[in-house]
Parts: C-alpha cells; structure tokens; sequence
C-alpha cells in the first residue's frame, strides 16, 4: 500500500510541475504588444477587422429597426 500511495505522490507531483511549466509558457507566448505599424501589420488587420464587424453589426440593426434593406434604406434602390 505504501508503495502505491508513494507512486501516486510521485505522479501527481510531475503532473504539477508539467502543468506549472505549460502555464508559464502560455503566458509568455500569448503576450502581444499592440503597436502601430504603417503597412500590412497584425494590429493594422485586427483593427480593420474590428470595424468591419461594428459595420456589419450597424447594417443588421439598420434593417431590424427600419424593416427595410440597408440599400432601400440608404436610398441606393
């Protein structure tokens, strides 16, 4: 019995460790520094990105409310 509970000790401890050591290295590569670089750059895709999706939301909400298409609506048809 002592053997096994020993064991079990053991295996629980280098699970410790493992999982320990994988959070530190998830925290280190999910560190991002957001800065501006003119061009075709992460920050500059993830913000294009950002807007598009509060334009698309604006267009949807336009059409709930107003019961019309956004181009019957902006006058385009």
């Amino acid at each position: 019995m002592n053997s096994n509970q020993e064991k079990n000790n053991e295996n629980s401890m280098d699970l410790e460790k493992i999982n320990s050591e994988e959070i530190k290295i998830d925290e280190q590569t999910n560190e991002i520094k957001d800065k501006y670089k003119f061009g075709w750059s992460n920050y500059s895709e993830i913000t294009n990105g950002r807007f598009a999706m509060l334009g698309f939301l604006a267009i949807i909400l336009i059409e709930l409310i107003s019961h019309k298409s956004f181009l019957d609506w902006a006058g385009i048809l």
